[in-house]
Parts: C-alpha cells; structure tokens; sequence
C-alpha cells in the first residue's frame, strides 16, 4: 500500500512532463511562449515556496533576487571584452553557461547578504525587511544608469546552446522551451529532495514551533539564512531562464510587485507543496491573459474579485482543493 501513492506520482509527474514537452507542438507560436513563461514563473514560486511553505517565512523580496538573475546573465552577455587577451579567451567560452553562472553568481551574493540580516527578524518583521531591501536594490538598477541602463534596461542577444567541444547550436522556439522545461524539472526535483531531507524536516519543525527547535538544539538562525539563500539561488535560476527568454533587463523586474505576485502564485496553488505554487502561477498568468482580453485595461478587477473568493472558498489552494475532493 505505501507504494501505490509513490506509482502514482511518478506517473502523474512523468505525464505531466510528456505533455509540456508535446506542447510546443501543438501549440501557435504565442502559446509555446507563454507556456514557457509560465514555467519560468513557476519556478520563481517554488524557489519561494521553500521559504514561505517549509520554513513559514513569507518574502516580499524575491523579486531582487529574480532581478538579479535577470541582471547578471544580461551583464555578462552584454559586457564582454572585445579586444585585447580577454577576448580571445570569452570567445572560446560557452556564453550560455557564463550567463548562467553570473546570474546565479548574482542572485547567490545578493541572498546572502539579504538572508544576514533579514533572519534575524521573524515574522512580518522579516516580510518588511525582505521588502526594504528589494526596494533598496530597485533604486540602484534604476539609478545606477551606466551599468544598468537605468530605466531603458539592457538589451542583449541570446546565446546558443553549446555543449563545449561537440556542438554549438542557436536557440529555436521550441528548443527554448525545452531547456527550459528541462531546468524547471530538475529544480523541482532539487527542491523536492531538499524539503524531504532531514534539513527540509527541520524547516518545517521551524516553521510549526521556532521555540520548540531552538530547544532541541538546532541553530535556528543558520538554517534560516541557508533557506533564503537556497531560495535566492533558484529565484534567481528563474531570473536567468527569463533573461534567455525575452533578451532583456528592466528595473521592472526588481520592484515589489513582482514578490507579491509570487506570493499569490503560492496562495492560489497550495502552500507548502512545491507542484502547487506552479499550478497557481499558470492559473494566474492564464487568467490575466484571458480577462485582459475581456476587460481590458480594468482586468485586475476580476482578477482581484476571483483572488479574493479563493482565499476564502479555497484556502489550501487549488492542489489543497483537489486532495480534498479525490479523497472523498
């Protein structure tokens, strides 16, 4: 009996997989985008996820670590050495795996120092805190106008896929989409292990009884800082896929809507489930596409109607609700 929950799963997840990898297929060209997005959001919202869900630290600062992906995989695209030694050694380099690395490179400085001083402080102490220093990091994109852009952003082109020493090949539409699809699998499982592990047992112990853990010996504070870093990191993996994705940097990206955005991903979905806060970044990102096109500029209004009505209706969120009714 404790098998057949695990069977299917595997089963479940293994379709699901198939049929984002079918989809851009099938799908009209804008489809295939959006769906892609919709996985690069999701990502976003299980990074976030691993805080607000596992270790009940709600952060409205994610959007700084999301930004900084997009930042850092844009700035070493679009600063690379073009004379002199250096560039002899960038052209011989994989820029799609350089841009990578920065923007996690990024991300990771930025978390850590956020995640010193932010943890602590709990509850909305914390929320405000992540949310000053987003704030903070906003301003300088947008000030900062010789190395950001300032308000126009940056621009830069998209690298190929290059596997070193066996093929270099440019990146289709399609081709995206897979990559894409492949990272955001691999990061589930990641952030599905760690939240299994005894490390992720503790989270959730802080999370239902902080006191309690102290008690028993645990240093709270240093698997609170490694949470947000970890959060951070694969935040900003997500900011990084969106760089690849649009080829540009915006100081949009950093500023606060983002993080609340994120937040209603994970109410809407199911908290504290990881697959539940991507169901409710698609529902979201699918909902606003389709009202806009009905309401136009005035969209947000159903949309905040709907919000609303689940957080009351529906609570545990969307896979919270499904459990529910499939176990009836």
């Amino acid at each position: 009996m404790s098998g057949r929950p695990s069977v299917a799963f595997w089963t479940g997840f293994a379709l699901v997989v198939a049929a984002l990898a079918a989809a851009p297929l099938v799908l009209p060209e804008f489809w295939q985008r959006f769906t892609t997005e919709i996985l690069i959001w999701g990502l976003l919202a299980m990074s976030s996820d691993l805080l607000v869900g596992y270790t009940g630290m709600v952060s409205f600062g994610h959007s700084a670590f999301f930004g900084l992906g997009v930042y850092g995989a844009g700035a070493a695209l679009l600063w690379a050495p073009r004379t002199g030694a250096l560039a002899g050694v960038w052209d011989a380099l994989p820029k799609l795996w350089v841009a990578i690395a920065s923007g996690l490179a990024a991300a990771a400085v930025i978390a850590i120092f956020v995640a010193f001083f932010s943890t602590r402080l709990r509850d909305i102490y914390f929320s405000i805190t992540t949310l000053v220093f987003s704030q903070i990091f906003y301003v300088i994109i947008f000030t900062w106008t010789d190395v950001t852009g300032g308000e126009n952003g940056l621009t830069f082109r998209r690298p190929p896929f290059q596997i070193p020493g066996l093929f270099s090949l440019p990146f289709s539409v399609n081709g995206l989409h897979w990559f894409v699809l492949a990272v955001v699998t691999v990061s589930y499982l990641t952030l599905r292990r760690i939240t299994q592990s005894p490390f992720g047992m503790v989270l959730q112990s802080i999370r239902e009884n902080e006191a309690r853990t102290r008690a028993l010996g645990y240093a709270v504070e240093r698997y609170k800082i490694v949470s947000v870093m970890l959060s951070g990191v694969f935040a900003g993996l997500a900011g990084v896929l969106y760089a690849l994705q649009n080829k540009f940097a915006a100081p949009d990206f950093v500023l606060f809507l983002v993080s609340g955005e994120t937040v209603i991903y994970n109410v809407m979905g199911g908290i504290g489930t990881l697959v539940g806060p991507v169901a409710g970044a698609a529902f979201y990102l699918l909902m606003k596409e389709l009202l806009s096109r009905v309401f136009y500029e005035y969209y947000l209004i159903p949309v905040g109607v709907i919000f609303t009505l689940m957080v009351i209706f529906l609570p545990q969120g969307l896979l919270g609700f499904l459990r529910r009714r499939l176990n009836e």
